[in-house]
Protein backbone atom coordinates (compact mmCIF):
# COMPACT_ATOMS: atom_id res chain seq x y z
CA UNK A 1 0.00 0.00 0.00
CA UNK A 2 1.24 3.36 -1.10
CA UNK A 3 -0.24 6.28 1.19
CA UNK A 4 -2.04 9.11 0.15
CA UNK A 5 -0.85 12.40 -0.14
CA UNK A 6 -3.01 13.86 2.85
CA UNK A 7 -0.94 11.18 4.95
CA UNK A 8 2.11 13.38 3.78
CA UNK A 9 3.10 16.41 5.99
CA UNK A 10 3.87 19.27 4.68
CA UNK A 11 7.26 21.47 6.23
CA UNK A 12 4.96 23.80 7.90
CA UNK A 13 3.07 20.91 9.42
CA UNK A 14 5.71 19.26 10.75
CA UNK A 15 7.41 21.95 12.33
CA UNK A 16 3.42 22.45 13.93
CA UNK A 17 3.41 18.68 14.93
CA UNK A 18 6.53 19.35 16.42
CA UNK A 19 6.03 21.80 18.97
CA UNK A 20 3.01 19.98 19.89
CA UNK A 21 4.87 16.41 20.37
CA UNK A 22 7.55 18.72 22.22
CA UNK A 23 4.82 20.12 24.53
CA UNK A 24 3.18 16.22 24.84
CA UNK A 25 7.25 15.38 26.51
CA UNK A 26 7.21 18.07 28.61
CA UNK A 27 3.78 17.01 29.92
CA UNK A 28 4.75 13.66 30.66
CA UNK A 29 8.46 14.93 31.82
CA UNK A 30 6.11 16.35 34.42
CA UNK A 31 3.86 13.67 35.59
CA UNK A 32 7.40 11.37 36.24
CA UNK A 33 8.53 14.14 38.31
CA UNK A 34 5.32 14.01 41.22
CA UNK A 35 4.06 10.32 40.20
CA UNK A 36 4.30 8.92 43.43
CA UNK A 37 2.45 5.65 45.57
CA UNK A 38 -0.26 6.82 47.48
CA UNK A 39 -1.60 9.03 44.41
CA UNK A 40 -5.33 8.65 42.94
CA UNK A 41 -5.38 8.39 38.80
CA UNK A 42 -7.61 11.43 39.24
CA UNK A 43 -4.53 13.51 40.71
CA UNK A 44 -2.98 12.39 37.51
CA UNK A 45 -5.61 13.96 35.10
CA UNK A 46 -5.58 17.12 37.33
CA UNK A 47 -1.79 17.08 36.86
CA UNK A 48 -2.07 16.43 32.90
CA UNK A 49 -4.96 18.82 32.58
CA UNK A 50 -3.08 21.86 34.47
CA UNK A 51 0.32 21.65 32.88
CA UNK A 52 -0.87 21.29 29.53
CA UNK A 53 -3.21 24.02 29.53
CA UNK A 54 -0.08 25.87 31.17
CA UNK A 55 1.96 25.60 28.61
CA UNK A 56 -0.49 26.53 26.25
CA UNK A 57 -1.78 23.39 25.09
CA UNK A 58 -5.40 21.38 25.12
CA UNK A 59 -6.04 17.69 26.41
CA UNK A 60 -6.77 16.10 23.32
CA UNK A 61 -8.05 13.17 24.78
CA UNK A 62 -11.04 15.75 26.81
CA UNK A 63 -14.41 15.22 25.47
CA UNK A 64 -12.82 13.02 22.61
CA UNK A 65 -15.70 10.93 21.80
CA UNK A 66 -16.95 11.45 24.83
CA UNK A 67 -13.94 10.48 26.98
CA UNK A 68 -14.36 11.96 30.45
CA UNK A 69 -10.54 12.64 31.02
CA UNK A 70 -7.65 14.45 30.19
CA UNK A 71 -5.68 11.51 30.00
CA UNK A 72 -5.71 7.90 29.91
CA UNK A 73 -4.21 5.58 33.09
CA UNK A 74 -3.94 2.13 32.76
CA UNK A 75 -3.04 -0.12 35.72
CA UNK A 76 -1.79 -3.43 35.70
CA UNK A 77 -4.03 -5.56 33.49
CA UNK A 78 -5.77 -2.67 32.09
CA UNK A 79 -4.36 -2.66 28.45
CA UNK A 80 -5.26 1.12 27.61
CA UNK A 81 -7.71 3.74 27.60
CA UNK A 82 -7.90 3.22 31.18
CA UNK A 83 -10.04 6.34 33.10
CA UNK A 84 -8.53 8.39 35.66
CA UNK A 85 -10.79 7.76 38.94
CA UNK A 86 -10.74 9.21 42.71
CA UNK A 87 -11.63 5.40 43.57
CA UNK A 88 -8.35 4.13 42.11
CA UNK A 89 -5.19 4.30 44.20
CA UNK A 90 -1.74 3.77 43.18
CA UNK A 91 -0.27 1.46 45.36
CA UNK A 92 3.32 -0.29 46.15
CA UNK A 93 4.17 -2.72 43.21
CA UNK A 94 1.98 -1.42 40.61
CA UNK A 95 2.65 -0.53 36.91
CA UNK A 96 1.27 2.25 35.28
CA UNK A 97 0.67 3.27 31.74
CA UNK A 98 0.27 6.67 31.56
CA UNK A 99 -0.68 8.06 27.50
CA UNK A 100 -0.78 12.06 26.81
CA UNK A 101 -2.03 13.68 23.70
CA UNK A 102 -2.38 17.16 23.07
CA UNK A 103 -3.49 19.90 21.06
CA UNK A 104 -1.51 23.06 20.27
CA UNK A 105 -1.70 25.48 17.71
CA UNK A 106 -4.32 23.14 16.12
CA UNK A 107 -1.92 20.67 15.52
CA UNK A 108 -1.52 16.83 17.66
CA UNK A 109 1.29 15.26 20.05
CA UNK A 110 0.75 11.51 21.57
CA UNK A 111 3.31 9.62 23.31
CA UNK A 112 2.84 7.86 26.83
CA UNK A 113 5.18 6.42 28.69
CA UNK A 114 5.14 3.14 31.87
CA UNK A 115 5.64 4.03 35.48
CA UNK A 116 7.00 1.48 38.10
CA UNK A 117 5.45 2.31 41.36
CA UNK A 118 7.34 1.63 44.66
CA UNK A 119 8.89 -2.02 44.68
CA UNK A 120 7.42 -4.32 41.66
CA UNK A 121 8.11 -7.31 41.12
CA UNK A 122 10.56 -8.62 38.93
CA UNK A 123 8.63 -9.94 36.55
CA UNK A 124 6.73 -7.00 35.93
CA UNK A 125 10.04 -5.03 35.69
CA UNK A 126 10.92 -6.92 32.86
CA UNK A 127 7.56 -6.77 30.95
CA UNK A 128 8.08 -2.98 31.35
CA UNK A 129 11.72 -3.02 30.21
CA UNK A 130 10.74 -5.49 27.25
CA UNK A 131 7.91 -3.28 26.37
CA UNK A 132 10.11 -0.49 25.82
CA UNK A 133 12.63 -2.68 23.85
CA UNK A 134 9.67 -3.06 21.44
CA UNK A 135 9.11 -0.06 20.91
CA UNK A 136 12.95 1.13 20.46
CA UNK A 137 13.11 -2.23 17.83
CA UNK A 138 10.59 -0.47 16.11
CA UNK A 139 11.77 2.75 15.74
CA UNK A 140 15.02 1.33 14.49
CA UNK A 141 13.26 -0.05 11.65
CA UNK A 142 11.32 2.97 10.63
CA UNK A 143 12.94 4.42 7.56
CA UNK A 144 12.01 5.38 4.01
CA UNK A 145 10.82 3.29 1.16
CA UNK A 146 10.31 0.55 4.00
CA UNK A 147 7.25 -1.23 4.95
CA UNK A 148 5.11 -0.80 7.94
CA UNK A 149 4.92 -4.45 8.27
CA UNK A 150 8.77 -4.38 8.70
CA UNK A 151 8.36 -2.13 12.12
CA UNK A 152 5.45 -4.81 13.14
CA UNK A 153 7.96 -7.41 12.73
CA UNK A 154 10.63 -6.67 14.93
CA UNK A 155 8.27 -5.75 17.42
CA UNK A 156 6.40 -8.95 17.39
CA UNK A 157 9.40 -11.19 17.44
CA UNK A 158 11.34 -9.69 20.41
CA UNK A 159 7.69 -10.01 22.34
CA UNK A 160 7.59 -13.48 21.68
CA UNK A 161 11.08 -14.46 21.89
CA UNK A 162 10.90 -13.13 25.72
CA UNK A 163 7.40 -15.14 25.99
CA UNK A 164 5.03 -11.96 25.54
CA UNK A 165 2.33 -11.17 23.44
CA UNK A 166 1.45 -8.60 21.19
CA UNK A 167 -2.01 -7.46 21.24
CA UNK A 168 -3.16 -7.88 17.59
CA UNK A 169 -6.87 -5.74 17.58
CA UNK A 170 -5.42 -2.55 18.77
CA UNK A 171 -2.41 -0.96 17.04
CA UNK A 172 -1.23 2.60 16.38
CA UNK A 173 -2.12 5.32 13.87
CA UNK A 174 -1.57 8.57 12.06
CA UNK A 175 -1.30 11.54 13.74
CA UNK A 176 -0.58 15.19 13.62
CA UNK A 177 -3.07 17.13 11.93
CA UNK A 178 -6.16 15.22 13.70
CA UNK A 179 -5.90 12.53 16.75
CA UNK A 180 -6.21 9.46 15.09
CA UNK A 181 -5.65 9.31 11.13
CA UNK A 182 -4.75 6.76 8.63
CA UNK A 183 -2.94 4.44 8.53
CA UNK A 184 -4.20 1.94 10.92
CA UNK A 185 0.02 1.04 12.45
CA UNK A 186 0.34 -3.15 13.30
CA UNK A 187 2.44 -5.00 15.28
CA UNK A 188 1.78 -8.35 14.27
CA UNK A 189 2.30 -7.78 10.43
CA UNK A 190 4.48 -9.65 8.45
CA UNK A 191 7.54 -7.98 7.38
CA UNK A 192 7.48 -6.43 3.71
CA UNK A 193 3.47 -6.06 3.90
CA UNK A 194 1.50 -3.50 4.77
CA UNK A 195 2.30 0.28 3.97
CA UNK A 196 5.06 2.01 2.37
CA UNK A 197 6.90 4.05 4.69
CA UNK A 198 7.16 7.50 2.99
CA UNK A 199 8.81 10.63 4.33
CA UNK A 200 6.43 13.03 5.76
CA UNK A 201 4.49 10.56 7.03
CA UNK A 202 3.39 10.85 10.74
CA UNK A 203 2.30 7.78 13.00
CA UNK A 204 2.73 6.02 16.38
CA UNK A 205 4.50 3.27 17.66
CA UNK A 206 2.72 2.18 20.52
CA UNK A 207 2.79 -1.92 21.18
CA UNK A 208 0.69 -3.43 24.05
CA UNK A 209 3.03 -5.87 25.68
CA UNK A 210 0.87 -8.85 27.40
CA UNK A 211 2.24 -11.02 30.09
CA UNK A 212 -0.20 -13.41 29.05
CA UNK A 213 -1.92 -14.34 25.92
CA UNK A 214 -3.10 -11.67 23.02
CA UNK A 215 -6.82 -11.66 23.97
CA UNK A 216 -8.50 -8.39 25.24
CA UNK A 217 -11.89 -7.72 26.47
CA UNK A 218 -13.50 -4.09 26.52
CA UNK A 219 -15.27 -2.61 30.02
CA UNK A 220 -18.64 -2.77 28.88
CA UNK A 221 -19.83 -0.38 32.13
CA UNK A 222 -17.78 2.89 30.85
CA UNK A 223 -17.35 1.80 27.20
CA UNK A 224 -13.74 2.43 27.00
CA UNK A 225 -11.17 0.61 29.36
CA UNK A 226 -9.10 -2.75 27.57
CA UNK A 227 -8.03 -5.28 29.99
CA UNK A 228 -6.19 -8.47 29.43
CA UNK A 229 -8.49 -11.67 29.09
CA UNK A 230 -6.70 -13.26 31.72
CA UNK A 231 -6.08 -10.89 34.06
CA UNK A 232 -2.08 -10.90 33.49
CA UNK A 233 -0.47 -7.44 33.62
CA UNK A 234 -0.03 -5.65 30.12
CA UNK A 235 2.93 -2.54 28.92
CA UNK A 236 2.55 0.10 26.43
CA UNK A 237 5.33 2.60 25.81
CA UNK A 238 4.58 4.81 23.08
CA UNK A 239 6.26 7.45 20.82
CA UNK A 240 5.27 10.03 17.85
CA UNK A 241 7.53 9.57 14.39
CA UNK A 242 7.83 11.50 11.22
CA UNK A 243 9.55 9.51 8.22
CA UNK A 244 12.96 11.19 7.36
CA UNK A 245 14.44 11.05 3.70
CA UNK A 246 17.12 9.18 5.79
CA UNK A 247 15.48 7.86 8.72
CA UNK A 248 13.19 8.88 11.82
CA UNK A 249 12.71 11.85 13.74
CA UNK A 250 11.21 11.21 16.89
CA UNK A 251 8.78 14.11 17.75
CA UNK A 252 7.28 12.93 21.32
CA UNK A 253 8.77 10.21 23.55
Amino acid sequence: MVPDHDMIKNPEQIAGIRESGRINTLVLDYVAEHIREGMTTAEIDRLVDTRTRELGGIPAPLGYEGFPKSVCTSVNSQVCHGIPDEGVVLKDGDIVNVDVSTIYNGYYGDSSRMFCIGNVKEENLRLVRVAKECMEMGIEQVKPWRFLGDMADAVNRHAKENGYSVVIDIGGHGVGLEFHEDPFVSYVAPAGTEMLMVPGMIFTIEPMINMGTADIYLDDKNGWTIYTEDGKPSAQWETMVLVTEDGCEILAH
